[in-house]
């Protein structure tokens, strides 16, 4: 598979001949993210900022 194709977890780069991998899409691309980054996406996405060009990061919400 060339590097294109290769699915990777966006936020820790394990590939899914190592760990189980999630398919998400991002402005009509496949990402892909492992179970153990999903965290990350949904509660510090400003950490995927960089990973995720054009994302829109919301102010935390008051809780």
């Amino acid at each position: 598979m060339n590097e294109q194709n290769e699915k990777i977890c966006l936020n820790c780069n394990r590939t899914d001949e190592q760990v189980p991998l999630l398919h998400l899409t991002f402005k009509s691309e496949a990402k892909y993210i492992c179970a153990q980054c999903l965290p990350v996406l949904i509660h510090k996405t400003h950490l995927l900022a960089d990973k995720l060009p054009g994302m829109e990061i919301a102010p935390p919400a008051d809780h």
